[in-house]
C-alpha cells in the first residue's frame, strides 16, 4: 500500500510506474487488456521444448500428465488457447516476473477444463 500524498518515495514510485492506483478503473482495464492480449498470443513451441519448460516449473509427479494435458490442448481448437496462456507465461516468467509461475498452472487446469467440456459436448452430441 502507498501513501504518494504524505510519502516522496511513494509519490516517486507512482510518478515511475512502480506502484499504480488501483481505484483508477480506466487504467485498470487498458493494463488487463494489455496483459490478456500478451498471454493470449499464438505461439507453438516444439513438443521437447514443452516437455522442458514443463520440466522447469511443474513438480515431478505431475510432470507427465501435465505434458499431456497441454499437448491435447494444442491439438484442440476450443483448448488452444490454455497452451498459448501457459507458453507465454513461462517466456514472461523467465524474463523476471516470478508472479507468472501461478499462470502456469493454473493454464494447465484451465486446458483440462476445456477439454472435458469438449468430451461432454461430443457425448451429448452422439445422443
Amino acid at each position: 500500500m502507498a501513501h504518494p500524498v504524505t510519502s516522496q518515495e511513494d509519490y516517486t514510485a507512482m510518478k515511475h510506474g512502480i506502484v499504480r492506483n488501483i481505484l483508477d478503473r480506466k487504467n485498470a482495464k487498458s493494463e488487463k487488456k494489455k496483459f490478456r492480449d500478451e498471454i493470449d498470443r499464438e505461439i507453438i513451441v516444439s513438443d521437447e521444448n514443452l516437455r522442458n519448460y514443463i520440466d522447469d516449473i511443474i513438480r515431478e509427479d505431475l510432470r507427465t500428465s501435465s505434458y499431456n494435458t497441454l499437448i491435447a490442448a494444442k491439438n484442440s481448437p476450443k483448448a488452444i488457447i490454455a497452451y498459448y496462456n501457459f507458453v507465454n507465461a513461462y517466456h514472461l516468467l523467465q524474463k523476471g516476473d516470478d508472479s507468472l509461475g501461478n499462470i502456469c498452472c493454473l493454464s494447465i487446469d484451465r486446458a483440462k477444463a476445456l477439454l472435458r467440456t469438449n468430451k461432454r459436448n461430443k457425448k451429448h452430441a452422439r445422443a
